[in-house]
């Protein structure tokens, strides 16, 4: 007999309400941190606050941002994605193919491209869901498939947009700076906002958001309240593909060309702007605005360390111990 879901899993405005202390009090610490980091390096370093400099950020951003929104819904059922970086790589070289190799107009191609990635997803969902296999170990056959198909397809070398040159201002392009001369902020930054507004939307305001944090929060309840549990983790799975697309449409726009082995290494970068942000890797909890944060202090650290010519092993220690932190910090709050 199903149970009454309101009664057996917790809402997700009641499950907002009892986690709000503890989301905000991480999204404090992370907007303070990404406040230090932009005082001690702008200290350290007269260029760091220049235009360029930040324009830089603000791209780096662009990319890494776009995967850590996908995967923070992942995250908050529980699961984890690393296949996202290679999927990245593999829907910018289909998108590559579209509008290069078949000739497709460049719209046609970069809904291609982004479908890819969700195709991509909803594999990754489907093995999960249906064949009960780890996410940890699903994922990272998709990233070898996605990895491996990008490989092939392209031939072992980059693909070029050389024929399609409205293809790189959709990320490197300035909406703004036609409006505003002189503010020439990419298009990238906006499409990431854009992407941060209509994430924040789905999980916070439909039945796909309420599923998530009620996956995360307990998923044998949630099943046992009658819901299709394995039809929404697809869906979930298949949304965060979508954003990896998103993802690999813009750095192939933003580098004008599809470079097949780029993507390896951007899902650790993703998944800790996400952990950063206050997103739990237990589950059950989950902020987009706190993912946001999460990337912009990853994009600035790691853009301060090279101006301070920092040697890049050690940007990589750095990461990694801010990273342990940020889980550590986890562990505690929810302990509280």
């Amino acid at each position: 007999m199903a149970v009454d879901i309101t009664t057996s899993v917790p809402q997700k405005s009641s499950l907002a309400g009892s986690l709000l202390r503890g989301n905000a009090a991480q999204r404090i610490l992370a907007f303070a941190a990404l406040i230090i980091l932009f005082v001690v390096f702008s200290l350290a370093s007269p260029n760091f606050l220049q235009f360029n400099n930040i324009i830089g950020i603000l791209l780096a951003t662009a990319v890494n941002g776009v995967l850590a929104l996908g995967v923070t819904f992942v995250i908050t059922t529980g699961g984890i994605d690393l296949s996202i970086g290679t999927v990245m790589s593999f829907s910018a070289v289909m998108t590559a193919v579209f509008i290069t190799f078949w000739g497709l107009p460049t719209p046609v191609g970069i809904l291609g491209g982004i479908l890819t990635g969700a195709v991509a997803g909803f594999l990754n969902g489907l093995v999960i869901a249906k064949l009960r296999i780890p996410p940890f170990i699903a994922t990272l056959g998709v990233m070898y498939v996605a990895k491996g198909l990008a490989l092939i397809i392209s031939g072992l070398r980059p693909i070029y947009f050389n024929d399609a040159p409205d293809f790189r201002p959709v990320a490197m392009g300035s909406v703004i700076g036609a409006i505003v001369p002189g503010l020439e902020i990419p298009n990238a930054v906006l499409i990431l906002f854009g992407a941060a507004a209509i994430a924040g939307f789905i999980l916070n305001r439909t039945v796909l958001g309420r599923y998530t944090f009620a996956l995360g929060s307990n998923e044998e309840a949630t099943r046992l309240s009658g819901v299709n549990v394995d039809r929404w983790k697809i869906a979930i799975y298949t949304l965060c593909g979508l954003f990896s697309g998103l993802g690999g449409v813009l750095m192939a726009a933003r580098l004008n060309s599809a470079q097949p082995a780029l993507g390896q290494g951007y899902e650790l970068d993703a998944i800790a702007a996400v952990v950063i942000g206050g997103t739990s890797l237990a589950g059950g909890e989950g902020t987009i605005l706190g993912t946001i944060i999460g990337a912009f202090v990853m994009s600035v650290l790691v853009n301060g360390l090279r101006i301070l010519s920092v040697p890049q092993e050690w940007q990589t220690v750095v990461t990694g111990a801010i990273i342990i932190v940020a889980v550590y910090i986890d562990i505690i709050r929810r302990r509280r």
